[in-house]
């Protein structure tokens, strides 16, 4: 755990640094390009250990990981083309977010069964997180 803090620590800090030299729009297009690309990286790392068959929750990390790289691709691709049309409410925004959808569907049919919950008890957190987040959106 302390490597990993003080990794946080040194990441967050070439963050401000990046920010104070080059200005917070290369600071972050520099940080959301890289994290898309090491998302990309990873996914496939996980679509490998599935087909390897290392760990049960192997494919949902790989969908998780290239919903993430998706998600983070596009929004840094849209900043990186200064907000581009034709990116502009688009669809294929939909597919992204569908990748990371079934990511954690499949993450929470993995606990359920690690639980020994009963079957289909990982559609209540899925629900919850849905209404938690229509309630969020129409409340504003």
């Amino acid at each position: 755990m302390k490597q990993a803090l003080f990794l946080f620590a040194i990441i967050a800090s070439a963050f401000v640094v990046a920010d104070i030299t080059l200005g917070y729009e290369a600071a972050y297009s520099i940080g959301y390009g890289a994290i898309s690309v090491m998302a990309v990286m990873i996914s496939l790392t996980f679509l490998w250990l599935w087909r390897e068959r290392a760990t049960p929750l192997a494919l949902g990390m790989s969908f998780s990981w290239a919903g993430a790289a998706s998600v983070m691709g596009w929004w840094w691709i849209y900043n990186v083309l200064s907000a581009p049309n034709a990116m502009f409410q688009s669809w294929v925004l939909f597919v992204f977010l569908s990748l990371y959808f079934v990511g954690a569907i499949l993450h929470f049919a993995t606990m359920q069964r690690s639980m020994g919950l009963g079957t289909g008890a990982f559609v209540l957190p899925i629900g919850a997180a849905i209404l938690l987040s229509g309630l969020i959106h129409f409340a504003r």
